[in-house]
């Protein structure tokens, strides 16, 4: 037989010989029941959707998400499975190699999303091609990743590789939850997949996005008690110094942009804040060049704090790292992640800047790429929707990718 042999020797191929197409390589029929049983299941993975959408999680209070989840992880045939610190769940399809494949999906939503959670009249719905309800957008990637799982447990797949399932937790509020996968796994990981959507874009590079606020602080009064030393002062003056930096102006290849969106001070007309501050975003997919742009933000808030007496100090808010890996668009997980994408009907995009969690991983210096693609919309928004179809592709595409980058093989 062809079958899952052959999708064993794609995941031990170097770069140059890895596939540009599966279609001989599904024919074994467990590749083609677990396909079958992600369709057969469409409406319980649209079920289990609507039940951890509707568990309210914003970045940081996932608990009683990820308990939902890893319940769910047990119930499908998952191994070893546990929620950790993050809390992320986590659980496994064992293999015979000791290296591992992490597929990881996100967790927790936003804080508005959670408030819209609280106003709605109900749980979320379910109609013929949506789960509606605030929540459900971003926990279709759980959904998908579990039925992915569920299928490949349920087809008797035996991975070369552990295939490892997290829903990681903080994805909103600094990438903690992937961190601590990244650290479990990152000496045994051969590759890392972010599960955002199904494929229809692959992203195999990472944007590195710091963003800082600066805060102001000074003595605040009256009007009637004088108008300097004022914070404000301070800040419009190093908002306009640092926008008019050189590299804020920057377009070419390395992404580099430079925003300041938030400016927060005083709440009345006659009274001078003593504190304030602006937000600051530097993102560029060279390292050096963010590292070269804090450093000229900092010259510019001392020389600030010294015509000003106001001072003016940058405190990180939330620092995602990017990075490139050398030869990443030529590799095996790329063109296997391609592949699947072409087996399945539709030609994905290409990207060298992603931002998610699979920042972690790339920023490290190992190999990862995240999945994107259509997952609904209205986002954090109260009538916020998941879009079925993408559910189900999504879960197909993760049983296919799962299936070649584990390397499975006839016993």
């Amino acid at each position: 037989m062809v079958g899952l042999f052959s999708l064993m020797m794609i995941a031990c191929a170097s770069p140059q010989q890895a596939p540009t197409e599966l279609g001989a390589l599904v024919q074994d029929s467990r590749i083609q029941t677990a396909l079958q049983f992600v369709d057969d299941h469409s409406d319980e993975t649209a079920s289990f959707l609507a039940d951890i959408g509707g568990i309210i999680s914003p970045s940081g209070h996932e608990h009683e998400r990820a308990a939902a989840v890893a319940t769910r992880m047990r119930a499908i045939g998952l191994q070893d499975v546990r929620v950790d610190e993050g809390p992320n769940a986590v659980g496994r399809i064992p293999g015979r190699s000791g290296r591992a494949i992490v597929l990881v999906s996100t967790l927790d939503d936003l804080a508005g999303v959670a408030e819209h959670q609280r106003a709605a009249s109900g749980p979320p719905t379910i109609t013929a091609d949506r789960v509606v309800g605030p929540g459900t957008n971003t926990s279709l990637s759980s959904a998908a990743l579990l039925a992915a799982a569920e299928a490949l447990v349920h087809a008797g797949i035996q991975p070369e590789h552990d295939l490892i399932f997290a829903a990681v937790a903080q994805e909103e509020t600094g990438l903690v939850g992937m961190k601590l996968i990244y650290d479990q796994y990152r000496d045994r990981a051969d590759a890392f997949i972010d599960v955002l959507g199904d494929g229809h874009s692959v992203s195999y590079g990472a944007i590195g996005i710091h963003w800082w606020r600066v805060v102001a602080n000074g003595p605040g009064g009256h009007t009637l008690s004088g108008g300097l030393p004022n914070i404000n002062q301070a800040i419009g003056r190093a908002v306009d110094r640092i926008l008019s930096l050189p590299n804020a102006t920057r377009d070419d290849s390395t992404r580099t942009r430079i925003n300041v969106s938030v400016l927060s001070s005083g709440l009345v007309f006659n009274h001078k804040p003593d504190s304030g501050w602006f937000s600051l975003d530097i993102r560029s997919l060279d390292a050096p060049i963010i590292a070269d742009i804090e450093r000229d933000v900092r010259d510019i808030l001392e020389t600030v704090t010294e015509e000003t007496t106001i001072n003016l100090e940058m405190l990180p808010f939330q620092l995602t790292p990017g990075g490139q890996i050398p030869g990443a668009r030529e590799s095996h997980l790329v063109r296997t992640a391609v592949a699947t994408a072409q087996y399945l009907g539709y030609e994905p995009t290409l990207s060298n800047s992603g931002s998610s969690n699979m920042n972690v991983a790339i920023g490290s210096g190992s190999a990862a790429i995240g999945l994107g693609g259509g997952r609904g919309g209205a986002r954090g928004t109260p009538e916020e929707w998941a879009d079925r179809d993408a559910l189900m592709s999504t879960a197909r595409y993760v049983t296919l990718l799962a299936a070649a980058l584990g390397g499975s093989r006839l016993p």
